[in-house]
């Protein structure tokens, strides 16, 4: 009686230390999940903010549409706030067009965020980012 006892006790040990280890691993899995949905709402809140950031260089100058500004250079910025961990890289491309007699200047903004840039500007072009890196791109066409 007494070695029946002891197998059925290890038995019963062994089955809960293998619950015990995916327990840990499910609940391991979900932080992990939760972290990259925090990440994901950030860096698109980041580029949002990049998108606003570069429509107010195309629009702030009141000049008329003939003598419109052209783009700025491709910009990496660093929001702040909640944000702070997020880098979001901006750029602009200019273009002209025509409604009849109208002049038009097209602005097509771009801004790309992330969490983990490679040298200080987004998209990570590393061969393998972490498992919680998260990018996002937003891009807008402004008019003058």
């Amino acid at each position: 009686m007494r070695g029946f006892t002891m197998m059925s006790l290890l038995f019963i040990l062994v089955v809960l230390a293998a619950l015990g280890a995916a327990l840990v691993s499910v609940s391991s899995r979900q932080q992990d999940g939760m972290a990259v949905d925090i990440e994901n709402a950030r860096a698109a809140q980041a580029a949002r903010a990049g998108l606003e950031w570069a429509a107010w260089q195309v629009l702030r100058n009141p000049a008329p549409p003939a003598a419109a500004p052209a783009c700025f250079g491709t910009t990496s910025l660093t929001p702040g706030g909640n944000l702070g961990s997020m880098v979001v890289t901006v750029s602009c491309s200019r273009s002209t067009g025509t409604d009849g007699a109208t002049a038009l200047v097209f602005y097509q903004v771009t801004a790309t965020s992330c969490n983990a840039p490679s040298s200080g500007s987004c998209p990570n072009t590393a061969a393998a980012p972490s498992a919680v890196y998260v990018e996002r791109q937003l891009s807008s066409t402004l008019s003058r």
